[in-house]
């Protein structure tokens, strides 16, 4: 099996000892059953070698929210003072006790300190372990797991337990309850798979909807012999690049500033079609004809062009049209993640634009994130660790049910969202496409906190939010759409909203987080929606606690893009088209910020919540799933479309004018 590694055993169960008596465990994590898909053979061979990480928690992690607010809080003196990745890095380095305190565990247990390595980042203690010694540490029993549709074999433990002391010195440990292994088709993945509803293979993430757009085949197809419009009268059937400027009041761009940057994040076997570019250029942008994105290729990430079809290539094409179109002359980086083997996840390309992250802030998990050189045969180089610049917004449109992954894999990557804001980095995600439901629809129907949750087809169940959508430090995006016959030209002229949270072929992600807590930043709006608009629904359905983390943080278009694909004209739904349209609007704000000496705009998420009059309020529609009519669109903030749609003069306005 790829995840055991071929070590002397004799050698390390011979150094095998009894546990410490008299210290008191507590079980860390818990997995109430196996995962969906995944069916419990046999218990693990005796032979097997298993590499172990010790997840250290990293110190001062209590502090990063107040140092972001320092930051990014628009009455703050320290607005916009962002700091260096060294400065981060300093910070939040495990304390000496903790390193202490866990190696003085394992050593007593038998684990000899030449078995012990530390990681680079100084956040992993990693060591090889035979069953029994793995066993007899975490006080459990493995088991292979085999999963039904592809004969994959996993290796996991129901529950684990670590010695209570250690609780707060100690984030999680490696294999143990974590059921994200990537899926390897039966022929060992080494040829593209096409899977419905996903982009990339094995364990990376979906798209918002299960794919990019939601809806049956993935969105609509126009006729290729359909010549697209740039009128203004038609932008409640065709979304074009100029509807996009007109509902939002943003210019056709004219420069670009040297220290701006805008990030497009894909993950291979999605790719971009050069042809298309330019089709999609010679209709809307015919200035940015011939342009081509700046290609940052992540763990042998590589623009295939042998899958050519509407899932292979609708996500990138759709990205890059809008986003070079909508800032041209400033450059897109496509960061293109995972090679054509074993894909790879939100963590991989974290490590490559953040070295400490291969290990800091928790690191790669071996059974959720690709390794490489690729074990499979496929990219043979090092794994990217740093390399790779951050953008100053980066926009990504793929996203996991939170309910796929424990906690403290969701807390430890939510960490690193903190950091970049604390950086100037802008990071937006899509909140989804298929209303209170996750991926595909799926609702849970599993236990509340359970590891690896179970679904149903959506007909009933609770409500199934996004990842990271969900993690206070990143700004999730909802979709909106123009209102059925409606001339927003005609419209904007007499003051009257033209849009409504999307109701065509998708429904707009939203809903409350079942691990975060509710953000400072967004408590106000939460409550008042809470007490003004309470939902028809009880905690059955939703966590409505009024505690926890709420979503989406605002919204843009996302019904009827045109888009060039495959050599044809079709049409598009989704978040996956209102994420990079509101990082273009924000990367213009930047422009206009750093050209007069300014900083990045950073996290927006305190800004906009703080000041609700720079965005478009919307008030009405809903996001129906999981057999309820979801929840339903309220002025001031809602779970459907946040805070509303992006309103550029008066966004510029604060920005630039009013703030630091």
């Amino acid at each position: 099996m790829h995840f055991f590694q071929s070590v002397a055993v004799g050698a390390l169960a011979a150094a095998a000892v009894a546990s410490p008596l008299g210290v008191p465990h507590s079980v860390h994590e818990k997995r109430p059953e196996a995962a969906t898909g995944w069916a419990k053979r046999d218990v693990l061979d005796r032979r097997a070698i298993l590499p172990m990480k010790v997840g250290l928690a990293q110190s001062n992690v209590d502090q990063g929210w107040n140092w972001l607010k320092e930051v990014s809080v628009p009455t703050s003196s320290k607005y916009g003072q962002h700091w260096s990745a060294k400065d981060i890095a300093e910070a939040f380095a495990p304390s000496t006790e903790t390193v202490d305190a866990a190696k003085n565990w394992l050593t007593l247990a038998g684990i000899s300190e030449s078995r012990i390595k530390q990681s680079q980042g100084l956040n992993w203690l990693e060591f090889d372990a035979t069953v029994d010694e793995a066993e007899e540490l975490l006080k459990t029993k493995y088991h292979v797991y085999e999963h039904e549709a592809t004969g994959q074999p996993h290796v996991a433990c129901d529950e684990y337990s670590i010695p209570t002391h250690l609780r707060e010195h100690i984030d999680l440990v490696y294999p143990t309850v974590h059921f994200d292994a990537k899926i390897k088709s039966r022929d060992d993945g080494l040829e593209l798979e096409k899977r419905d509803g996903t982009f990339g293979h094995g364990r990376g993430p979906r798209g918002p909807g299960g794919g990019p757009w939601g809806g049956p085949g993935g969105g609509w197809r126009m006729p290729h012999h359909h010549r697209p419009t740039n009128d203004l009268a038609n932008c409640d059937v065709h979304i074009t690049p100029d509807c996009l400027r007109a509902l939002y009041r943003f210019p056709v761009n004219y420069r670009a500033n040297p220290k701006n940057s805008f990030g497009i994040v894909e993950y291979t076997p999605e790719a971009y079609v050069p042809s298309d570019l330019d089709l999609f250029f010679a209709n809307f942008s015919q200035r940015s004809i011939g342009e081509r994105p700046i290609f940052d290729s992540i763990d042998g990430g590589v623009n295939q062009q042998t899958n050519m079809s509407f899932n292979f290539n609708g996500e990138s094409d759709l990205d890059l049209e809008y986003s070079m179109t909508l800032v041209y002359p400033q450059p897109v980086t496509l960061y293109q993640v995972g090679d054509l083997v074993e894909g790879a996840s939100f963590n991989n390309f974290l490590d490559a634009i953040d070295a400490s992250y291969c290990s800091y802030d928790g690191g790669d998990d071996p059974t959720q994130d690709a390794k490489y050189p690729d074990p499979y045969g496929g990219y043979q180089g090092p794994e990217n660790c740093g390399g790779f610049a951050a953008t100053k917004v980066i926009s990504t449109s793929y996203a996991y049910n939170e309910a796929d992954l424990t906690p403290f894999y969701e807390q430890r990557q939510c960490h690193e969202y903190m950091k970049l804001g604390m950086m100037g980095v802008s990071v937006l995600y899509s909140s989804g496409d298929y209303g209170v439901a996750g991926n595909g629809g799926q609702c849970i129907t599993s236990p509340v906190g359970a590891v690896n949750a179970t679904y149903n087809n959506g007909t009933s169940g609770r409500f199934n939010p996004s990842f990271p959508g969900t993690c206070p430090y990143i700004t999730s995006v909802g979709a909106t759409q123009v209102k059925n016959n409606t001339n927003i030209v005609t419209a904007l002229a007499t003051g009257t909203q033209p849009e409504e949270a999307c109701e065509t072929v998708i429904y707009s992600g939203g809903g409350f987080s079942n691990v975060f807590p509710l953000p400072e930043y967004q408590a106000d709006a939460v409550h008042h929606w809470f007490a003004d608009y309470p939902p028809p629904y009880g905690p059955d359905r939703f966590n409505n606690s009024q505690q926890t983390r709420g979503l989406p943080d605002m919204s843009a278009n996302g019904a009827n893009y045109i888009i060039a694909i495959d050599g044809n004209f079709s049409l598009v739904y989704g978040t996956s088209a209102s994420t990079p349209t509101t990082g273009s609007i924000l990367t213009l704000i930047n422009q206009a910020r750093l050209d007069k000496g300014k900083s990045s705009i950073g996290f927006i998420n305190p800004v906009i919540y703080a000041h609700p009059e720079i965005l478009n309020d919307i008030t009405e529609g809903g996001n129906q799933g999981c057999g309820t009519p979801g929840f339903e669109s309220a002025p001031g903030w809602d779970p459907v479309t946040g805070l509303g749609t992006p309103n550029y003069p008066k966004m510029l306005k604060l920005w630039v004018d009013e703030l630091n």
